[in-house]
């Protein structure tokens, strides 16, 4: 009998390690219903994003699990916790949800952010990380971004200086990024007639109209996401605005890479100039396209989906907080003085020593982030986060808002304080990135952005640009900018319009609007 103790300690210490899974559920609703689990708490409870998150204040918790039909969705709001999930278990986590607005938008998942984790994501994830967002191609098209600086700096002063001075601060972020990833994807800013004042005509402002209604509805907890057998009947009206914001984007597209494919297969393009030239010529190891037309077309607009809300909604929520805060905004303008001057305009080359107008940036991506949540990630096996099952096939959500508004982590979370992010030490860099996830400028991990080099170059010149530029002051008749979130999304409640006033020599204006 002495040796049975034994034989268990020999087998116990020689077995196969298996990972130990808790029993435990994030903890969630009281209540959850058969089949439908929470989703007609979610329903009642319009916007969802806002319903969870004062569910979450509530409980006391930084990650819950809320069953949503089949799915177990579980956001997190503590840094910690979404270290673990993007750094310690990045792996687990490689996956994306099969949604009817993400195998829309994506054509069927043929590019690299949508797709769930398998072959055809690590082939175009390999071509945007080797061909497309690399050091290499960021410094070729240097100038096609420069060029859309100087648009912004000639196309704002025809704003301010007309009679009423009023510029939507809104409208000119969206349609210079919107400018900046045309000309680098398709080598042009107009899909249409170019306009004189170097505004936005009808289809560019068709275009972005759709690309920010697609961003708003791609991961937007629609229901027959979570019960697919409801799918077709459309009772929340999801895929008939899906169907529409894609129907007029393809359509603008198409007529751009349609024509490109024919040049480039009948031989009568030669050079490549853009992000698609590059994609269409990429070939395989022997020596045929590597990417068919349909996968050119899907990862294009993978590009521009990527591009254009993040700066945008950054460089306008920064100047409405520091249009309340004048010492703010004096700060990152007398910084431009001394590194720029007034001879000259931003150009990237400042970017590296321009740390108190980033540190406005960073600050502007913490309190006030473009999505409540991340992208999903999905779990492609059962495991254990913060001491909690997290099943295969979960669903997990990072809390933009949580993350940057978390008042265990930041001092006075929703006061805008850009002095936080400056480090003493006058050499050290101030990046746009968050590497440990205090909150989320641009997102992590393997299913991360790779472009945050274009990220931070086309915010910080938007923001350098506007700033240098002209002194922003309130519309007459308005002490104070509304800093009132939208009831549906985080962007402001209106879109901000401003005063805006030239403050360098003409010269300057008239070089870059020639």
């Amino acid at each position: 009998m002495g040796l049975l103790p034994v034989l268990a300690f020999i087998v116990l210490m020689f077995r196969p390690k298996s990972k130990i899974i808790s029993s435990a559920l994030p903890p969630g609703p009281a209540l959850c219903w058969p089949l439908v689990g929470n989703l007609p708490e979610m329903m009642l409870n319009k916007p969802a994003f806002r319903w969870i998150h004062l569910m979450m204040k509530e409980m006391g918790t930084d990650i819950a699990g809320i069953r949503l039909g089949g799915v177990l969705v579980v956001p997190i709001t503590c840094p910690k916790i979404a270290r673990e999930v993007l750094k310690k278990q990045d792996a687990n986590f490689a996956s994306r949800p099969l949604t009817f607005a993400s195998s829309t938008f994506s054509g069927g998942y043929k590019n690299a952010v949508l797709s769930p984790y398998g072959d055809q994501w690590r082939k175009m994830r390999r071509v945007l990380t080797s061909e497309i967002i690399c050091p290499s191609r960021h410094r070729w098209l240097h100038d096609q971004r420069a060029q859309e600086a100087d648009n912004l700096t000639s196309y704002v002063y025809t704003l301010a200086t007309a009679p009423s001075s009023a510029v939507d601060v809104r409208h000119v972020a969206r349609h210079y990024c919107g400018n900046v990833i045309r000309r680098l994807v398709f080598g042009r800013r107009y899909f249409g007639e170019p306009q004189p004042d170097g505004g936005p005509g009808v289809m560019e402002v068709e275009h972005m109209d759709a690309v920010f209604t697609s961003l708003g509805i791609l991961y937007a907890f629609c229901v027959s996401d979570y019960l697919p057998w409801l799918r077709g009947l459309d009772l929340d009206g999801h895929e008939n605005i899906v169907k529409k914001a894609n129907v007029t984007v393809n359509r603008l597209h198409d007529m751009v890479i349609d024509e490109r494919w024919r040049q480039w297969k009948s031989g009568h393009r030669g050079e490549l100039e853009d992000f698609l030239d590059v994609l269409i010529t990429l070939k395989d190891a022997e020596g045929s396209p590597l990417l068919t037309i349909e996968e050119v077309k899907a990862q294009s607009q993978d590009i521009i989906f990527a591009a254009v809300d993040n700066p945008s909604n950054a460089v306008e929520w920064a100047l409405a907080e520091m249009t309340n805060m004048p010492e703010v905004m004096r700060k990152a303008v007398e910084e431009i003085d001394r590194v720029v001057g007034r001879e000259r305009l931003v150009q990237e080359s400042d970017i590296p020593h321009l740390r108190y107008v980033k540190a406005c940036l960073r600050e502007t991506f913490r309190l006030h982030p473009v999505a409540p949540f991340n992208v999903p990630h999905v779990a492609l096996a059962d495991t254990n986060v913060a001491g909690y099952r997290v099943p295969k096939g979960s669903h997990v959500i990072l809390s933009r808002m949580g993350l940057g508004r978390n008042p265990a982590i930041w001092d006075e979370p929703l006061r805008f304080k850009p002095e936080r992010h400056i480090n003493m030490e006058a050499n050290n860099d101030v990046a746009l990135t968050e590497n440990d996830l205090r909150f989320i400028s641009f997102s992590t991990g393997r299913r991360g952005c790779v472009a945050a080099s274009l990220g931070t170059s086309m915010c910080v010149m938007l923001f350098g640009r506007l700033l240098q530029g002209f002194t922003w002051s309130n519309p007459a008749g308005v002490a104070a900018i509304d800093l009132s979130e939208s009831e549906h999304d985080l962007f402001l409640a209106k879109p901000l319009v401003l005063h805006a006033k030239p403050r360098l020599v003409g010269h300057l204006y008239a070089s870059s609007q020639s």
